[in-house]
């Protein structure tokens, strides 16, 4: 399944770091290929199904404990390189966790 029309307020911004994520009845790690302040891409050839829930942990620059939060499956298709996976949205954010996604999402552009 594709992804319908480009509803973000934010374009992403290309990163390449593990992420650990889990749904109801299975657990992976594969990368996260970019990020946004609401949302990453998972590069993985075992999307969850849209809409689920999965918990995620992966580190960010700039925090010395991993990052664990949730988020809804947004879309399941490719990447801008074409690359399999599922596009995911943060669900309530801690304010530590959101600025520092924003500090470098915001690094991320500038260095474009």
């Amino acid at each position: 399944m594709s992804r319908g029309p480009d509803r973000r307020k934010s374009s992403r911004q290309s990163l390449s770091i593990p992420v650990d994520y889990s749904s109801v009845d299975a657990f992976f790690t594969e990368m996260a290929t970019n990020i946004n302040e609401g949302g990453i891409f998972v590069a993985t050839d075992q999307p969850a199904d849209l809409d689920d829930v999965v918990k995620l942990a992966f580190r960010l620059p700039g925090l010395d404990e991993p990052v664990e939060l949730e988020a809804r499956v947004a879309w399941v298709g490719s990447d801008v390189d074409g690359r399999a996976g599922m596009g995911l949205q943060f669900q309530e954010l801690p304010g530590e966790v959101r600025e520092t996604i924003n500090r470098l999402v915001r690094a991320l552009r500038a260095s474009r």
